[in-house]
């Protein structure tokens, strides 16, 4: 190269360096106004550039709901500031006003780095959990009809199956008196339920377990270990790990196992059109579901909602009716007055099945399970991206922050609920509540994106469990520790809750 060569190209090259230095500065000046800003935010101070905030969270999962118990308690009830690594700042919020302004907003289900919904979404696909937009709104108008109350009267009879079922089992424990974890039993006996209703899947799940529920619980699991470490929310890493290589396998096989019942289905359909002589299931829908110009939902699309509607339907539930047989046991008044209830129904019938026409007067039951879903919300937290600034408790939070909706907080909050920490049913009586600020209680969300599948989980819930108080007197196992709650996407008991059954004498014959 020549001088003079070397003379034209040092002004270039300095101006590159200056121009990259300048544009390093302005990054970081805009990093350091932005992380001011959080930071003056209530909240931890102690910032680590590794963890953030996330050095202070306890190691088991008990204790990081504690954790967020005591945080609640330590920011005026309402809101902190958390920092998931270095730079990623969310806003937990856990009062009513608040939680009102943003379910009311139009703040999209968040889908960045460290988004919970991001994460699942290699799972579902863009299911309606988490699209947002039009997407959204089309799926929510293609779906409601699989929710009118016609389609769900015809499952109450999967309901009782279910509980048939789960009894052959149940008897068994009973006549020994041994103490069992509920979990596993309760998990096959919804995946059976589900399986029939969505995609009208015959098969003996209680008897012989079933690989789907192995791989959906390992999912739950691994999306949990995920969450904690931030350093795996990229993708690219994950997938090289033998956590996501795991994750992506069992994906692999949920996806396969709906896409095969999606074209057998779909071939009956083209074959014999809309069945006249059995009930209408989930996936009858979808395939004869069109929008308003005409056009029908893509395999790719019926395969999301699928698998959307059996992880949303499924382990939720295997999750509620649980906790409930644990408090009822604990609190041995209201089984009491619960059997009362459906013994005043059922006695004098053949059949001990619930009707559909018995749910509306399950009226001490729903009490229950209200008061239990508030202590032990299926879901302990939802999300939000921020589309645009919003002003929360005099602060104004800039788009794109991640707003992490409280519920496990919400109904344990001492500024809303009285003695949040008791369990009352009482306080979800009319002249109780009447009071009480409509997002208070939120198990399944509020506003345009409130769960679309609520009715069908509160009708199962109140079927299998009325089933099982009408046979059993349930006890708690006195072998066992009480269960400790551990948050997997899904708010489950740690090690299970151990209980104990017994026949009651007029259900023995």
């Amino acid at each position: 190269m020549t001088m003079e060569g070397s003379v034209w190209l040092s002004p270039v090259i300095s101006l590159a360096l200056l121009s990259l230095v300048g544009l390093l500065l302005m990054q970081l000046s805009k990093f350091y106004r932005r992380f001011k800003y959080f930071q003056g935010l209530p909240g931890s101070k102690d910032f680590s550039i590794v963890y953030g905030n996330l050095q202070h969270l306890p190691k088991t999962p008990e204790a990081r709901l504690d954790f967020g118990v005591r945080m609640m308690k330590s920011f005026n009830m309402k809101f902190h500031r958390i920092w998931f690594g270095p730079f990623t700042p969310y806003v937990s919020i856990y009062h009513p006003e608040m939680i009102k302004k943003i379910l009311q907003s139009t703040a999209l289900k968040s889908r960045g780095l460290g988004s919970a919904y991001a994460m699942v979404s290699n799972w579902i696909g863009d299911g309606l959990i988490v699209t947002n937009g039009e997407r959204w709104a089309r799926s929510r108008r293609l779906l409601t009809p699989a929710f009118h109350f016609d389609i769900l009267k015809d499952y109450v009879q999967v309901y009782n199956e279910g509980a048939d079922n789960l009894f052959k089992k149940f008897d068994k424990l009973a006549e020994t008196g041994e103490s069992f974890d509920v979990y596993p039993m309760i998990t096959l006996c919804t995946l059976e339920v589900i399986l029939k209703c969505a995609l009208g899947y015959e098969a003996d799940i209680q008897g012989t377990g079933h690989p789907y529920a192995t791989a959906v619980g390992e999912l739950l699991d691994i999306l949990s270990e995920r969450f904690r470490r931030p350093w795996l929310w990229p993708d690219w890493i994950f997938r090289r790990t033998t956590l996501g290589k795991k994750f992506y396998s069992h994906c692999n096989y949920v996806h396969k196992f709906a896409e095969d019942v999606i074209e057998k289905r779909k071939a009956s359909l083209g074959k014999d059109g809309i069945p006249k002589t059995r009930r209408l299931d989930f996936i009858d829908i979808l395939l004869t579901a069109k929008d308003e110009d005409g056009k029908t939902m893509t395999n790719q699309e019926i395969r999301n909602e699928v698998d959307t509607f059996m992880f949303a339907g499924h382990d939720t539930t295997a999750s509620s009716i649980p906790w409930n047989l644990y408090t009822l046991a604990k609190y041995p008044e209201y089984q009491e007055q619960i059997q009362e209830e459906v013994d005043a129904i059922l006695d004098g019938r053949e059949s001990d099945e619930i009707k559909w026409s018995d749910l509306p007067e399950l009226k001490t039951l729903a009490l229950c399970v209200k008061e239990t879903m508030r202590l032990y919300p299926p879901v302990p937290f939802i999300q939000r991206q921020l589309d645009k600034d919003m002003e929360l408790n005099g602060h104004t939070i800039p788009a794109g922050t991640i707003i992490n909706i409280g519920l496990y907080l919400l109904h344990r909050n001492p500024a809303v609920w009285d003695d949040p920490e008791e369990y009352r049913p009482e306080r979800f009586l009319l002249e109780n509540k009447k009071h009480l600020d409509l997002f208070a209680f939120l198990p399944f969300s509020a506003g345009s994106r409130n769960c679309i599948g609520q009715t069908f989980a509160l009708n199962e819930d109140k079927v299998l469990l009325s089933r099982i108080l009408r046979r059993y007197k349930v006890g708690l196992a006195t072998d066992h520790d009480l269960p400790l709650k551990d948050s997997k996407i899904v708010l489950r008991a740690e090690k299970g809750i151990w209980l104990t059954l017994q026949r009651r004498e007029k259900t023995k014959n």
